[in-house]
C-alpha cells in the first residue's frame, strides 16, 4: 500500500483571502512531502469556489518548487475540455519543469455546470467518448509523428513539444466507475483511479470486483489501482463525529453542485438550509462516519488494511472537506504520524 494526498483550494465564502487559502494548500502539500507520501494529486474545475482549480499544470509546477520527493499528479484533468495535442504538450512541459515528477490523471468530468459553460450541449456520454478518444493519443504524441482521424479530433502528423522527461511519458491514470471503463483503462495500459464517494464498503468492494474482472479478461499487464477516499483521522471519538458532520455538509453541497439546480453567484452556490441538510439522511453524519475513512488512528488503520487486503495499491487521502486549515493539518499530521507507520513494512 502506498499513500498520497488529494487536495485543492476551497473557498467557502467571499471573505476568505485567495492568497491565504493558496498558502494553506501549499502547507498541506509540504506536510505530505515531508511526511513520506508518494504523491500529491490536484485537479481541474472551472467557475466554482467549491473547488478552485482552473489549471492543475500551473498548480503542479508551483508545488514542485515547494516539495522534493513526491510525485505530482493531475487528479484529474477533464479530458473533453482539452485538445489532445494541447494536452500532450502541456503535460510534457510540466513533466520537464518538475524534473520528471508528473503523473497524468484524466477523467470525463462530473459537473453538468461545467459542461454548460465550457462545452454547451455536451452530456456525460459524449464527455466519456471524448476521453476515450483523447487518452490513447497521448503516448503516440509524446513519441512523435502521430496522425489521427477520429470522431472528435483530426490532425496530421504531429509531435508533442517538448518531449517529456520520463522516457515513455508520465504515467497515465484514468478515473473509472463502470465495468466498460475499467476494461478501457486496463486494455489501454493505464492505471486506474476509483472514487466511491459516500457509498461505503459495498461500493469499494464492487469497484475492485470490476477491476479484477477487467484484468482477467485482458492480455495487458495488470496496472495499479488507487482508491480515492475522504479521510479524517480524529483525536478521539467525539472529534470523529465532528469530522463526520463536516463531511456530511461537504457532501450535501457536492450533491447540490452535481444536481445543478440551485443558482450560483460569484462562484458560490446558493446556501443550503440546516433543514435541507438534516433532511438528507443518506448523507447524515452517522452514515458518513460509517462509510468513509473517518475515525481514530486505529480505526483508520483497520479500514485501510481492509482496502489493502482487497488489492488496492494506493490509498489517496482526500482532504477537501470544508474544514478549517487547522483541522485539515491536524488530521493529516495524525495520518502521517500514527497511520502510515502501521504500513511501513507493506510499502511498495
Amino acid at each position: 500500500m502506498q499513500f498520497s494526498l488529494f487536495a485543492h483550494m476551497e473557498r467557502l465564502d467571499a471573505g476568505q483571502n485567495n492568497l491565504q487559502l493558496y498558502e494553506e494548500f501549499l502547507a498541506l502539500c509540504t506536510l505530505a512531502d515531508e511526511g513520506g507520501m508518494r504523491a500529491i494529486w490536484t485537479g481541474e474545475h472551472h467557475g466554482m469556489e467549491f473547488t478552485v482549480a482552473p489549471n492543475p499544470f500551473i498548480t503542479i509546477t508551483d508545488v514542485a518548487r515547494h516539495t522534493r520527493n513526491v510525485q505530482l499528479g493531475t487528479g484529474t484533468v477533464i479530458a473533453p475540455f482539452w485538445h489532445p495535442v494541447k494536452l500532450a504538450g502541456e503535460a510534457a512541459m510540466t513533466d520537464l519543469v518538475t524534473h520528471g515528477r508528473l503523473e497524468l490523471g484524466i477523467a470525463r468530468g462530473a459537473y453538468v455546470y461545467e459542461y454548460e459553460r465550457l462545452m454547451p450541449g455536451m452530456d456525460a456520454w459524449e464527455a466519456g467518448q471524448r476521453m476515450r478518444e483523447i487518452t490513447p493519443l497521448l503516448r503516440p504524441l509524446w513519441k512523435g509523428d502521430a496522425a489521427h482521424e477520429g470522431e472528435f479530433f483530426s490532425f496530421p502528423s504531429t509531435s508533442a513539444t517538448p518531449k517529456p522527461l520520463q522516457p515513455d511519458g508520465p504515467p497515465i491514470w484514468v478515473a473509472v466507475r463502470d465495468a466498460n471503463s475499467h476494461a478501457f483503462a486496463v486494455d489501454g495500459g493505464f492505471n486506474v483511479q476509483v472514487t466511491p464517494l459516500w457509498q461505503g464498503d459495498q461500493e469499494i468492494d464492487d469497484l475492485m470486483v470490476k477491476f479484477n474482472a477487467a484484468c482477467e479478461q485482458s492480455d495487458a499487464p495488470r496496472p495499479k489501482i488507487m482508491l480515492l477516499h475522504h479521510t479524517y483521522v480524529a483525536a478521539d471519538d467525539e472529534d470523529a463525529m465532528v469530522g463526520a458532520a463536516e463531511l456530511s455538509r461537504f457532501y450535501n453541497y457536492f450533491g447540490a453542485w452535481f444536481k445543478n439546480e440551485r443558482a450560483v453567484h460569484q462562484g458560490h452556490i446558493d446556501p443550503l438550509s440546516a433543514e435541507e441538510i438534516a433532511a438528507n439522511t443518506l448523507m447524515s453524519a452517522d452514515n458518513i462516519r460509517r462509510d468513509l475513512t473517518v475515525g481514530t488512528a486505529s480505526e483508520v488503520i483497520d479500514r485501510i488494511k481492509r482496502y489493502e487486503d482487497l488489492g488496492y495499491d494506493e490509498f489517496s487521502f482526500w482532504i477537501d472537506s470544508g474544514m478549517s486549515f487547522e483541522r485539515k493539518r491536524d488530521s493529516l499530521t495524525r495520518f502521517i504520524e500514527h497511520v502510515m507507520p502501521a504500513f511501513e513494512q507493506r510499502q511498495v
